[in-house]
Parts: structure tokens; C-alpha cells; sequence
């Protein structure tokens, strides 16, 4: 069996720009996300002859639980990355109810079920879990209670994971960008500042990646945090 990964939130950000890396690393990846006719996910669509996309609802737990299972038949899958994410910001009173699930679900439940659904084949080839969390899961959020909540719990996850399982040679890493030039503001009154050195590309966070998976054997990095050198926003 060939080497494999599975990504979700793999049809742009973070999670396209880690499937990218992947591809580069020789693995075939299984990416999941809802639009992959985006043009630049295109464009890498047509260059990739090892990735492979799952269009489908993330939060369709029964379903995707199947398809990951059937590429866990097909192929050794030896990386997860927990990269979907969603972000609902203001403050918390003015948020809805369908919100508030809706990030629990994607950045919480989905990791902690995905992982549960594939943790006895990571922990037989020794593989890898990335949970891609963010430094909001490290300090207090005002404008985004709920949302550093999900990514704290994230993060709280796979601290214990990693010490759960690292005697069987998982390796669990939490990655904590800061702003990071994505969609994931598309439904916020703030966005990045265009301004040099006040964001993060979905490129760098997906080094961290790379790094990782190109440690010897006997490293493990539980944690790594990437912050732009000026704490820059601007209102839209």
C-alpha cells in the first residue's frame, strides 16, 4: 500500500496549501472539502496526480466516517490533518444558535471523531495527527468567545492525545497560527491588514507541516505557534 494522508478543509487556505505540501512529500492525499472549482484549487487540481478530492458536507459525520474508512481499506493512511475550520466573531450575545454549533461542530466534534475513526491505523504505522488550532486557543477572546473556546478545546485534545499515545509511536502536533491571509474572515467585521509583516500566508503554516514530517523518528514537536511580526487589523 501506498502512503497516504487525509486533509480536511483541503479546498483552500490552510488546508489546500498543506495538501500541496503533502503532494510534494510523496503522499497520496485524500483532501475533503465542500468547493474545490475555486481557481487556484483548480489550477493545483490539474498539476497533482496524487490528490484526490472528497467534495462533500464535513459535518455529515455518518458519511464521511464511511469514506474515511474506505480509504483506510485502500491505502496506509499515516497522517490526518484536522484543518477545516470556521470562525463567527462579535460579541457573544449577538452570535446565533446555528453559529455557535456550527463551530463546535467543524473545529471540535469533526477533529475528535475523525481522529477516534482512524487513531488504531495512526498508531499502527506510527503516524501523525495535526490539529490546526489557532493562538486564540492560548489567551482570552473577546469578539470571539466561542470561537477560541472551540480552538482551546482543540488544542486541549491533542495535548492529551499525544501523551495518551506517543508510547505507540503517534506523534499528535497542535499548530497555532495568528492571522493567517484566508476566507476564514469572510463573515467577520475585520480582516487582515495588507500591511508587510502583519499576517501569515497559508503556505507558512503549511511548513510547519513539512518540518514535522521531516524530524528523524525519535522527535516529536507537540506544539508549534506562528505569529507575523506586527499585530496588524483592519475594519471592513
Amino acid at each position: 500500500m501506498n502512503k497516504s494522508a487525509i486533509v480536511t478543509g483541503a479546498s483552500s487556505g490552510i488546508g489546500l496549501a498543506v495538501g500541496r505540501v503533502l503532494c510534494e512529500l510523496d503522499y497520496e492525499v485524500y483532501g475533503f472539502g465542500r468547493d474545490f472549482d475555486r481557481r487556484k484549487t483548480a489550477e493545483f487540481l490539474r498539476e497533482a496526480e496524487n490528490f484526490y478530492p472528497v467534495v462533500g458536507d464535513l459535518l455529515d459525520t455518518g458519511k464521511v466516517c464511511e469514506q474515511v474508512k474506505e480509504i483506510a481499506k485502500k491505502s496506509q493512511v499515516e497522517v490526518l490533518v484536522n484543518a477545516a475550520g470556521v470562525g463567527y466573531y462579535g460579541l457573544h450575545e449577538q452570535l446565533n444558535v446555528k453559529q455557535i454549533q456550527t463551530m463546535v461542530r467543524t473545529n471540535l466534534e469533526l477533529p475528535l471523531i475523525l481522529t477516534n475513526r482512524l487513531l488504531r491505523v495512526l498508531k499502527k504505522n506510527h503516524g501523525y495527527v495535526f490539529n490546526i488550532s489557532s493562538v486564540t486557543a492560548k489567551q482570552s477572546n473577546p469578539h470571539g468567545c466561542a470561537y477560541g473556546a472551540t480552538k482551546a478545546g482543540l488544542s486541549s485534545f491533542g495535548d492529551s492525545l499525544f501523551d495518551e499515545a506517543r508510547k505507540y509511536g503517534l506523534k499528535v502536533t497542535n499548530i497555532h497560527p495568528d492571522m493567517t491571509d484566508t476566507n476564514l474572515y469572510r463573515d467577520a467585521d475585520f480582516t487582515c491588514s495588507d500591511e508587510d509583516g502583519s499576517f501569515l500566508m497559508p503556505d507558512e503554516v503549511a511548513d510547519a507541516v513539512r518540518y514535522v514530517l521531516t524530524q528523524r523518528d525519535g522527535v516529536a514537536v507537540p506544539d508549534i505557534t506562528l505569529r507575523p511580526q506586527l499585530h496588524r487589523i483592519v475594519r471592513k
